[in-house]
């Protein structure tokens, strides 16, 4: 059977071969995980919405609608783009897709010509490089620090590379890191790139789940060229299954990516979009969030807690803010994939760091996550990991 080039360059996912490892083990404590908490879906309050939804406009929900999305959230959206990002927009500036990765595969297929290069932070999230990989881009690495993408290095690259056609970034709680840029990093990174004809993908699905400091502006605030393509979401604020989130961008873009979802799906569920709208004229969505903030911090703060306890002195780790990741780097000798095995078979989990980097990644780091493990196991699985590496060192 002969396939498209595109099947060729499709790579499995490194954290779904970690799962089938953890799979084998059902009681590993496993870090691995990339999700919201389950236990923190608002089920009364989504069954309540629902049941409205269906006494009221059943037919409708079951019913086909608008490749764009369904009216009435797109204007909750612009006024939440308005109110919790600072972004002035409109309808035409929206369209409702199936999920955030949704928009990254719509992205790649608008942007990416076979030979352009796309810029990503090192690391960066492997769901936004796969989607990417089908249209033949060269990738390259723009390292980061503790403010976000190092922006000299940034600056540089597209001066030599004028095949730059897409900018990829998390600015906010960034997985696999957990860390969040600067005002001042971001400011520079949009002083830069608005010298250059190049497009910013903006993926933001933790921005709301800040537990610390105070909030910074989206890189779409900042846009004063129409250069940067906004990805939202509802599904780490409410739940992943409904997959409903949303594209802002400049009246252009968003009407083509409206055309090219036509091509992929008609429309997103009309069923699910107007679950999630009727969740939010009849609830707070607001406490709901701060809910999964407390529960998160709490979580986050007894991880590093946990891990200048029992850790060697040698691992380095970062710091969350919000979001659902921190990140660990081992002394450069170490390979966490070889160390992972151990950790497996001693009753935890984690994800080896070079899983998040396009090209070549160092062996020494690892993503954690704290979202989906209770304090209990938090602390069981910390000392649990703690000696294993000692016995590395």
């Amino acid at each position: 059977m002969s396939f498209s080039i595109r099947m060729s360059r499709t790579k499995a996912s490194g954290i779904r071969a970690v799962q089938k490892k953890i799979a084998l083990k059902p009681d590993v404590i496993s870090f691995a995980a990339g999700l919201p908490d389950p236990n923190l879906y608002p089920l009364e309050d989504l069954k309540t919405a629902t049941d409205l939804l269906m006494d009221n406009d059943g037919r409708k929900a079951f019913s086909y609608g608008l490749t764009k999305g369904y009216g009435p959230l797109i204007d909750i959206l612009v006024g939440r783009m308005k109110a919790k990002e600072g972004v002035e927009c409109t309808r035409d500036n929206i369209a409702i897709i199936s999920g955030s990765q949704q928009g990254l595969a719509l992205a790649a297929l608008m942007f990416i010509d076979e030979g352009d290069i796309v810029v990503a932070e090192n690391p960066s999230y492997l769901g936004a490089i796969n989607a990417c990989r089908p249209y033949g881009p060269v990738f390259m690495g723009v390292d980061t620090d503790d403010e976000g993408m190092v922006i000299e290095d940034l600056e540089q690259l597209l001066q030599e590379n004028p095949r730059v056609k897409m900018i990829y970034v998390i600015p906010n709680f960034q997985n696999p890191t957990g860390r969040a840029w600067s005002l001042e990093r971001r400011k520079k990174f949009m002083e830069v790139v608005s010298r250059y004809d190049v497009i910013v993908l903006e993926d933001n699905p933790y921005g709301e789940i800040r537990f610390k400091g105070e909030f910074v502006p989206s890189l779409k605030a900042l846009d004063t060229k129409g250069q940067v393509v906004y990805l939202g979401s509802f599904s780490k604020i409410l739940c992943p299954g409904l997959r409903v989130a949303w594209i802002c961008a400049s009246p252009e873009i968003a009407s083509m990516a409206e055309c090219m979802k036509e091509t992929q799906d008609l429309q997103s569920p009309e069923f699910t979009q107007m679950q999630v709208t009727s969740y939010l004229n009849h609830f707070d969505i607001e406490a709901h969030i701060k809910i999964i903030q407390e529960t998160y911090k709490k979580r986050s703060d007894l991880m590093l807690e946990m891990i200048r306890e029992y850790f060697p002195p040698s691992v380095k780790y970062t710091e969350p803010e919000g979001g659902m990741f921190l990140w660990l780097e081992l002394p450069k000798e170490l390979d966490a994939n070889e160390i992972l095995d151990e950790a497996i078979e001693a009753g935890v989990a984690y994800i080896p760091g070079d899983s998040f980097y396009a090209n070549e990644g160092p062996k020494n780091t690892i993503r954690m996550n704290y979202t989906t493990v209770s304090e209990e196991q938090i602390r069981k699985g910390i000392q649990i990991l703690g000696d294993v590496f000692r016995r590395h060192m």
